[in-house]
């Protein structure tokens, strides 16, 4: 080592290194994710709203160190539109693992899908974190040996730290008793010289404690990589499921978006566990069809809309009536209809944009309407399905809506939906969960139907409104109800089509459900939303 100096100035060249490490020694971060002040509230906000990252945090955290941070780096990696990681070096040793995790999870291909559906939605992101839960608890489950290395590391640092700090602060004691000519005595300078020779030495421990974290580290890489890519992964399939769902059920992102966290997820769990929730991908597609069979209703001429009248040209004949053709035993129907000039056309001339009065769904919830179809399709399911969409279409033009519900004679439940006010999902879930069960009636539904139809009239004076009728049964009406049907209909001009679902004998020529529409189709393959598409370009 040689001997001590006695000079100041060559007690100062030599413990130059370690001053200058005691001034460069600045706080490491505790966050792998780089966020602004912003961001770090919208975590905070989001942590303090939900249960479920609270739980989890709480969890993780009494087996492993730090995991608060961690769910903190993962949130905001989803949660911001162009994460930026921080490098490595940057990092306070006990968070490596952290870093590793959050690194992996950026860099992967699945990570990139999960941001479409996360980025700027803190609910999402959240979700996001929630469902990466199991992965996250088997990568810092492998990355314990890793951990305890880097808090090692951590520790050696820290005295490596403290060391040089010795060495500054015993340089200052030997400036203080120097004399004038920069001489410093003999106990002081050996002083220095000891703090020199004790950081030296702190200096090589944190280096090989460094080395061993990072060799533990490289070590649970390739896991923790495949781990990071699984939890992405189940992710966005979350993601993806969700925001479908809401999708499915028309609520739109930006509603989503302003709406507070605990109702979001409520809704969310809500849709999840709804008695049509298996049913959200027919409902999506009914509601597409629909929007798609809307727009063909502008194809002749601009401004121009197709409507329906009656008559005897062949060429504007829609679907559902040439379908009859099909079936040998519509047939004869047809040809009737055909001679009297009553088949249901597509009006050339379009329809007034005012006057037109409510559109209302009567969705048949008897016992038998449970039974499943095709591909597994409940018929309720189906009708529900084309009624939510019939909803959609009256809010397109601005029409009330109103789902009546209806089974036996004295089971009924009327939903009502006004053009003028937003349509609640919640009440939107009720309408669609609801189920009456018992047999089936005719007569109540309708004419609590015409009765708001006459109630429209004499409020609004709008008439010609639509009445969907869905039922997979036959029963029969009375003819005095009849007769006062009738009257309803020429008073007022609405039009009543008829859906059969999975009943063929109900859309046979003479039965009561053929006498009371203008226009009967039959729905046989449940999977198919296309079989109805005319009441859309129609209605």
């Amino acid at each position: 080592m040689g001997t001590t100096p006695s000079k100041l100035d060559e007690l100062a060249s030599r413990a130059g290194k370690w001053l200058g490490l005691s001034a460069a020694a600045s706080e490491r971060h505790t966050a792998a994710v780089v966020a602004d002040r912003f961001e770090q509230i919208a975590w905070r906000d989001t942590y303090e709203q939900s249960a479920g990252l609270r739980e989890l945090a709480h969890e993780l955290s009494e087996r492993y160190d730090y995991a608060t941070d961690l769910l903190t780096d993962a949130f905001l990696a989803a949660y911001k539109v162009g994460p930026r990681l921080r490098e490595r070096a940057e990092m306070d040793a006990s968070r490596l693992v952290n870093h590793q995790v959050i690194a992996s999870l950026v860099e992967s291909l699945e990570f990139a899908e999960l941001r479409r559906e996360t980025a700027g939605d803190p609910y999402a992101a959240a979700m996001a974190v929630l469902a990466q839960a199991a992965a996250l608890r088997r990568m810092l489950e492998r990355s314990q040996d890793a951990q305890e290395q880097a808090e090692q590391a951590k520790t050696a640092q820290q005295n490596a730290e403290g060391a040089a700090t010795a060495v500054g602060a015993a340089l200052q004691r030997a400036a203080d008793e120097a004399d004038e000519d920069g001489t410093v005595p003999t106990p002081a300078a050996d002083a220095v010289q000891q703090a020199i020779d004790a950081s030296e030495s702190a200096e090589s421990a944190a280096q090989r404690t460094a080395q061993d974290a990072a060799r533990a580290l490289a070590a649970a890489a390739p896991g923790t990589r495949a781990g990071a890519r699984n939890a992405a992964a189940k992710a966005a399939e979350a993601a993806r499921e969700e925001a479908a769902l809401m999708r499915a059920w028309g609520v739109a992102p930006g509603d989503l978006k302003r709406m507070p966290f605990d109702q979001r997820a409520q809704l969310a769990e809500r849709l999840r566990t709804s008695r049509l929730a298996q049913w959200a991908e027919l409902i999506g597609r009914f509601r597409q069809m629909a929007s798609g069979e809307r727009a063909r209703k502008v194809e002749n001429t601009a401004g121009e809309l197709v409507g329906v009248t009656l008559g005897d040209d062949l060429s504007r004949v829609i679907p559902s009536e040439l379908a009859n053709l099909g079936l040998p035993e519509l047939r004869a129907v047809f040809a009737a209809r055909y001679a009297a000039g009553e088949l249901m056309l597509y009006d050339s001339q379009g329809e007034q944009s005012t006057g037109r009065g409510a559109i209302i769904a009567c969705v048949d919830t008897s016992h038998s309407m449970y039974e499943t179809g095709p591909g597994g399709v409940t018929r309720e399911a189906w009708s529900k399905a084309c009624a939510l969409a019939l909803l959609d279409q009256a809010r397109h033009a601005e029409r009330d809506f109103v789902g009546i519900l209806f089974s036996a004679a004295d089971k009924i439940q009327v939903f009502r939906f006004p053009a003028g006010r937003p349509a609640g999902i919640a009440q939107v879930l009720d309408f669609a969960e609801t189920f009456l069960g018992g047999g089936t009636s005719y007569q109540r539904p309708l004419t609590a139907a015409g009765e708001l139809l006459e109630e429209e009239f004499n409020d609004t004076a709008r008439t010609r409104g639509d009445i969907v009728m869905i039922t997979d049964d036959e029963c029969g009406v009375t003819e005095e109800w009849m007769r006062g049907w009738n009257d309803a209909k020429h008073l007022l001009g609405f039009r009543v089509f008829g859906v059969a679902i999975g009943a063929p004998r109900a859309a046979e020529a003479g039965s009561v459900l053929e006498a009371l529409c203008d226009n009967l189709r039959s729905i046989e393959d449940l999977t198919d939303v296309h079989a109805a598409a005319d009441l859309f370009r129609v209605i």
